[in-house]
C-alpha cells in the first residue's frame, strides 16, 4: 500500500486530565471533516445527468439511452467501489484516503467541462464515468471507519444519521453550484468544472480536519472512554485486519451482514423506484407540469432529513442501540405512504405531494440504519469493507435495477404494478432486517 495512506500510529497517552477536552475538541473536528467532505463527494457525481440536455443539444449524434449507458457505468462502478475500496480504507488513513479520492473523482468530472474531445467518444464517456463512480465510492468507507473509532455505539445512532444528511446538503448544493458556475462563464462545461473545483478545495479541508484513531491522538479507544462495549469487543479489534482476516472472518461468514445487504437492495428500490420517476409518472399519469412534478420530488427529498435524524435519535434512545426495530417501523410507514400514493391515481396534487414526503421522511432512515447496522455487525476495524458490502448491494441491485426495472415494470404492467412491486420491496426490506432482531449490538457499560 502507498506508505502515506497506511494507518497512523498510536502516540504516548496524554495526561488523563486532558483526556476529556481533546476528545471533545477533535470529534467535532473530524465530524466537520467527515460531513462538510463526504457533502463535497455529491457535488461530482451526478454532474453528467445535469448537463445530459447540453450534451444532447451539441451532440445531437446520440440517444439518451446512449449516454445514459455512462450514467449506468458510474452507478455499477459507484456500488462495486464501496466494497472493494472499503476493504482498503479499513488498511488505510481515512484522513488522506478520503481526500484522495475526492481529489480523483474531481479531477475526472473537471475533465468532462475542459476537454471536449471526450464527446467524440461514447467509450470516453462511459469509461470516464465509470472511473469516476469508482473514485466516487472511497468517500463513504472513511466516514464509516471513522465514526466507528470516534463515537461509541449507543450513541453512534444520532452521529450517523445527522452525517447522513451530508448527502442531501450535497445533492441540494451542485444543482446551485452548476447554475452558478454556467452564469459566471457562460459555457456549460462549467456544470463540471465548477463544482469539480470547489470539492478539490474541499479535499484539502478533510486533510486539515480528519484525523485517525483515537489513539492516533494520544487518547484511549472510544470503548474505554465511553466504558460502551460491544458484546464481543476484545482488544484484538484495536488491530488492523489482513484482507483475509476481513473478507473471511468477519464479512462473507456473516449471516446478520447477508440479511441487511439484501435488505438494503429492496429499500434502495424503492428510494430510487419512487424519486427517479416522480417527474415521469406525474407527468404523464396524471397530467401535472414539469414546476408542479419538480416541486413534489424536492418536497421528498427535504423531508428525508428530519427523518433521517428522527430514525437514528430512535434506534438509540428508544430501542437502546438495535438497529433492525428502526428500519421495520420506519419501512412498515413508508409502506402506508406508498400505499396512499399509489391509491391517489385520479386524485389531487396535495395528496401526491403529501403522500411523497411521508415515503421520504420514513424511507430515507432505513437507508442510513442498514448502513449504520452493518458499522455494528462486524468489529470496527473491518468496518468500511461491512458498509460497503450493503452499499454494493443496494446500488448494483436495488438502484441500477431502479432505473430500467421500474420503466419496464410501467410500460408491461402499467404503474399499479410499479406501485406493487415497491410494496413487496417494502414487506420484503422488513422481513431480511427482521433475521437480524435476535443480534445484542452493545453489552452493558461494564470496565473490560
Amino acid at each position: 500500500m502507498i506508505s502515506f495512506l497506511q494507518p497512523a500510529p498510536a502516540v504516548p497517552p496524554l495526561p488523563p486530565d486532558r483526556t476529556e477536552a481533546e476528545y471533545r475538541r477533535l470529534r467535532w473536528q473530524v465530524f466537520l471533516g467527515i460531513f462538510i467532505g463526504y457533502a463535497g463527494f455529491y457535488l461530482v457525481r451526478k454532474n453528467f445527468a445535469l448537463a445530459l440536455p447540453d450534451i444532447l443539444k451539441a451532440h445531437p449524434e446520440y440517444t439518451k439511452a446512449a449516454l445514459g449507458s455512462a450514467m449506468t457505468g458510474l452507478s455499477v462502478a459507484y456500488g462495486a467501489s464501496k466494497f472493494i475500496m472499503g476493504s482498503v480504507s479499513d488498511r488505510s488513513n481515512p484522513r488522506w484516503f478520503m481526500s484522495l479520492g475526492l481529489l480523483l473523482t474531481a479531477g475526472t468530472t473537471f475533465l468532462f467541462g475542459t476537454v471536449p474531445a471526450i464527446y467524440g467518444s461514447l467509450t470516453a464517456m462511459i469509461v470516464l464515468q465509470t472511473l469516476n463512480g469508482w473514485f466516487n465510492g472511497m468517500g463513504w468507507p472513511p466516514c464509516g471507519k471513522t465514526m466507528v473509532h470516534w463515537w461509541s455505539t449507543k450513541e453512534r445512532g444520532l452521529t450517523v444519521s445527522v452525517w447522513n444528511v451530508a448527502h442531501n446538503v450535497g445533492g441540494a448544493l451542485v444543482a446551485k453550484l452548476a447554475l452558478l458556475g454556467v452564469w459566471l462563464f457562460s459555457d456549460w462545461g462549467a456544470t463540471f468544472y465548477f463544482p469539480a473545483t470547489v470539492a478539490a478545495l474541499i479535499a484539502v479541508l478533510i486533510a486539515v480536519l480528519l484525523r485517525d484513531t483515537p489513539q492516533s491522538c494520544g487518547l484511549p479507544p472510544i470503548e474505554q472512554h465511553r466504558n460502551d462495549y460491544p458484546a464481543d469487543y476484545s482488544v484484538a479489534h484495536e488491530r488492523t485486519l489482513s484482507f483475509r482476516e476481513i473478507f473471511l472472518g468477519h464479512v462473507l461468514n456473516n449471516k446478520f451482514l447477508w440479511a441487511i445487504a439484501v435488505a438494503n437492495a429492496f429499500v434502495y428500490f424503492v428510494r430510487y423506484g419512487v424519486v427517479d420517476w416522480v417527474p415521469t409518472y406525474l407527468q404523464t399519469a396524471k397530467g401535472f407540469s414539469f414546476k408542479e412534478s419538480a416541486y413534489a420530488w424536492s418536497a421528498f427529498e427535504y423531508a428525508g432529513i428530519p427523518g433521517t435524524i428522527l430514525c437514528g435519535w430512535m434506534s438509540d434512545r428508544l430501542f437502546r442501540g438495535r438497529r433492525a426495530p428502526a428500519t421495520i417501523l420506519f419501512m412498515a410507514l413508508t409502506l402506508a405512504g406508498l400505499v396512499v400514493y399509489g391509491l391517489n391515481r385520479h386524485g389531487p396534487l396535495w395528496i401526491d405531494i403529501c403522500a411523497l414526503i411521508a415515503i421520504g421522511f420514513f424511507v430515507y432512515g432505513p437507508i442510513m440504519m442498514i448502513g449504520l447496522h452493518a458499522l455494528d455487525l462486524v468489529p470496527k476495524k473491518a468496518a468500511g469493507t461491512a458498509a460497503g458490502f450493503t452499499g454494493f448491494f443496494g446500488y448494483v441491485f436495488g438502484s441500477a435495477i431502479a432505473g430500467t426495472g421500474v420503466g419496464w415494470i410501467a410500460d408491461t404492467f402499467g404503474w399499479g404494478g410499479v406501485f406493487g412491486t415497491m410494496m413487496a420491496c417494502c414487506i420484503l426490506t422488513m422481513v431480511f432486517s427482521a433475521f437480524t432482531l435476535g443480534h445484542r449490538t452493545t453489552s452493558a457499560s461494564a470496565a473490560k
